[in-house]
């Protein structure tokens, strides 16, 4: 799994009815985008994350000005 600074990590529920849970990424520390990450989570904490099978990378895209 590979990322960026400013993508998002999204950690998908386990049991019926249990919501997804988004980080942004905030800190990358390994080489050539992979991880342990640094994430702040939608509910506020901050953590260093190394991502399971059950997570995907919502990739930022950047604004063009034309």
């Amino acid at each position: 799994m590979k990322a960026n600074v400013g993508d998002w990590v999204i950690v998908r529920g386990h049991h019926v009815g249990e919501p997804d849970r988004k980080a942004l990424i905030v800190e990358v520390h390994g080489g050539d985008g992979e991880p342990p990450y640094v994430v702040e989570w939608d509910d506020g904490h901050s953590s260093t994350f190394f991502p399971a099978a059950d997570a995907v990378i919502e990739r930022h895209r950047e604004s063009r000005s034309h």
